[in-house]
């Protein structure tokens, strides 16, 4: 597996989907790629407090 370059959906910003985080996705059974970069997944995830959602 290499790093490969992915494009956030919500800011449109290119980020890094690294080698280890692959590994990690493939360990905890994730089929999916991350749509989002950190800083839109940070911002969400606080979105998603902020409205009482848990997740």
């Amino acid at each position: 597996m290499a790093d490969k370059n992915i494009t956030c959906k919500d800011c449109g910003k290119e980020f890094v989907f690294t080698e280890a985080e692959q590994d990690f996705y493939k360990e905890k059974g994730f089929e999916n790629e991350p749509q989002r970069c950190a800083d839109c997944r940070r911002a969400r995830k606080q979105q998603n407090n902020n409205r009482g959602f848990r997740r």
